[in-house]
Formats: C-alpha cells, structure tokens, sequence
C-alpha cells in the first residue's frame, strides 16, 4: 500500500471495538461529457480481514440505487478492523511517521510512476497522459502554512494516523457534516487508501484522528512540545467507517490509477474523554459535502492538509488556494477526477478540498494522487456513490 505518513498515539479509552468499514460502489453519474453515464462492470472483492469470506460481486450504478440499507450492512461485515491501542501513538511515532501516496493517475506498467512502500515522495519526473479527454495542466499554486494559532473555522482539518503493518503513516481529514445528526457530526472524510491498502490488502490499523493538530505552533519550527500541546481536542479513535468498493477491489495502492477516481473514505470516531459531546460541537464546526456538484459551479478550491514530504515537514496545517479546477480522467466512464495546481507532497492525502456554495463553505473532494513533480494533485469527484457511502455511515451510526 502506499504510504501515507501517519501516526497515531492513543485512541479509545475503552477496550478494542470493532472498526466496520463499508464498502461503497464504483461508478456513478457526472455532469461532463466523458462522464460515467455508463454502470461500472461489476467485479469480486474478497475479504481480507475474514480468511475463507466469499467474494462480493460489486453492483451496476443501476443496481446501486436499488440498494436498501442492509445490502450496505452486507458490505460493511467485509471488512473489519480493530481501532487504536490505548497509548499506541506517543510523539516519537508522531515524528518518524512516514509519507507518501499514489503518484500520477497512470496504472502502472513496466516502469513504475511511485516510489515503492516505505519511500520518501518521487523527484519530479511524470506529468499525466494527455489522453482520455483531461484538460491541460492548470498553473502551479504554492501551498502555504496557515498562521498560528488556527482560525477557529480551520478547526475541521486534522491529521490522520494509522498503521500499515510495522510502519506509522500521516494522512489528513475533514470534519464533515452528518445527515442523520446535525450539528452533532462524529465522521470524518478523508481518501480509500488512508484507510485500507486496496486489492489483496487489509484495513489499516490504529487509525485516529487529531483535529487542529498543532494549531498553536507548539512543533513548529523545530520545537519540542508535548502531545498534548501539539493536539489541543486529542486523538479521536475511528469506531465505523466506509471506503469505496473500487479502491478495494481494484487498487493497487502504489500507484493512481483509474481507481482513484473513487478515492474517498469516511469514518466515524468517538470522544478520547468518553462523553456523549460530539466532534462537531468540540472544534466547533463542520463542513457539508456538495455531491454532483456542476463542475462550471466550481470555480475557485482551496485544498487543505499537512503534506510531511520534503520541502514540507508535516507539522504545519498548508493551503493551496487554487482557481477553477480542471478534469483529469483514467478510465471515461467513471467521472473525471478534479485537479489543480498545487505542489502538495505525501502526507496531505484525504485533506479537504473547499468551494463556496451559496455563500458557505463545502467540501467537493480530497487529495488523491499527485504528479511526481509535485505541481498538480487531483481529487475524486463526489458523484451519486459517494453521497450513498455518507448516507449509509450517517444512519449506521445515528
């Protein structure tokens, strides 16, 4: 799987809970011409968590939308995980946690477009095909550190740590909004391959999530601080989740390939002081999802996250405030991913991406893959299947 860098210290006070991560389907409808009007082919999915599980036959979008919530519920025994270890996640993990994720949306071929498991980020060297209808590259934007302390409406992005195997890895998320509990949201959103390692992996590990890491510069710069400066609302330990079925089914999380047009994960994380007081309330906020979103209605995106891969170091909450994204497509009958030019590294994978609808701020995607010249990176867009996965966790977990 490809090494996002995270890094998790403790999660739930209670015992180990089980983790559900759902498995969402793989194509859905888009506005734009070389758009997924098309029902994806149908495939089989073998759990990896439950040895001697029977594969799942993944649906048609057709079939998709007749789904009622128990064939979610199906979906959702496929792939169980465990949540963090109490006083697994200490700040010396925190600091050797390694980045990485996906290079350019190419499947890959002889030669390899990503730097293998465990490695530091690629020198620039691939731009993405020019095939397949994708729109020239748009002009690099420089990601910038966000000042300290935080603005309290930033309080929504956090760090997200977890475990692959004998390795800690960072990605980041978002505090998004709950359908089924408003104002009282516990899930954040953030990419499949934060969450499982794809075809022929497993779940990831000790996954939690640290909102407004760093927020006051504690570990900026150098300095030494405890964890408890560094994460001012804790470590929120996921208890549910859902991924997309096609990052399990098909993914091979080294590369970006068409599977990451549906690049997307949600969890649902519980309280570190065991109260009922929900994520939302504690920072303050939440940010709701713009599914289908028309893509000429999208005209300007600011991406967020903490890229840990050289120049960056990861401490630092970055923002690239991009213009009118551009389409990048792999595979044309699924919707073409949003991109923009931003020169993120590894570790800022699941960050959210912000567009202003009617006047409020909402989340259209997240951080995918990204070239490995890092001047351009790309989001899946949140079509039909994605909603559905909200729709499901969010009544899942009511």
């Amino acid at each position: 799987m490809s090494p996002i860098s995270r890094t998790t210290r403790a999660a739930l006070g209670a015992s180990v809970v089980a983790l559900t991560m759902v498995v969402a389907t793989a194509c859905g409808p888009d506005n734009d011409p070389a758009g997924a009007q098309t029902a994806a082919p149908t495939a089989a999915v073998t759990s990896t968590d439950k040895p001697g599980a029977a594969p799942i036959k993944l649906p048609s979008l057709d079939e998709l939308k007749k789904w009622k919530f128990e064939d979610w519920e199906k979906f959702a025994q496929q792939n169980v995980i465990t949540p963090a270890v109490k006083g697994y996640w200490d700040l010396q993990k925190i600091l050797k946690a390694k980045p990485s994720k996906p290079g350019p949306g190419n499947q890959p071929s002889a030669q390899p477009t990503a730097q293998p498991t465990g490695s530091a980020p690629a020198q620039p060297t691939a731009q993405p095909p020019a095939d397949n209808g994708n729109d020239p590259l748009p002009k690099l934007v420089e990601m910038k550190p966000l000042p300290h302390p935080f603005a309290k409406n930033l309080h929504v992005n956090g760090k997200l740590f977890f475990q692959d195997g004998n390795q800690e890895y960072v990605c980041s998320g978002t505090v998004v909004s709950d359908p089924a509990n408003p104002g009282k949201s516990n899930l954040v959103w953030t990419a499949s391959h934060c969450l499982h390692g794809g075809k022929g992996g497993k779940s990831h590990t000790n996954i939690v999530f640290a909102p407004a890491f760093n927020s006051t510069g504690a570990l900026s710069g150098g300095k030494q601080a405890s964890l408890a400066q560094a994460e001012p609302y804790g470590e929120w330990g996921a208890v549910a989740g859902i991924i997309s079925p096609t990052w399990a089914g098909e993914a091979d999380a080294e590369y970006g390939g068409a599977w990451s047009q549906y690049d997307f994960g949600i969890i649902k994380v519980a309280n570190p002081d065991g109260s009922n007081k929900s994520l939302e309330e504690v920072v303050g906020g939440s940010v709701p999802v713009w599914f289908n979103a028309p893509r000429d209605q999208i005209t300007a995106v600011s991406s967020y996250g903490y890229p840990a891969g050289k120049p960056f170091d990861g401490m630092e909450l970055d923002r690239c405030e991009a213009g009118k994204p551009v389409r990048h497509t792999i595979d044309p009958s699924r919707p073409a991913m949003l991109t923009i030019g931003c020169n993120g590294t590894g570790g800022d994978s699941g960050g959210g991406w912000f567009a202003v609808k009617d006047g409020k701020q909402v989340l259209v995607s997240d951080t995918s893959i990204g070239g490995n010249d890092n001047t351009w990176e790309a989001g899946p867009y949140l079509d039909d299947v994605a909603q559905h996965a909200l729709e499901y966790i969010s009544k899942k977990t009511k």
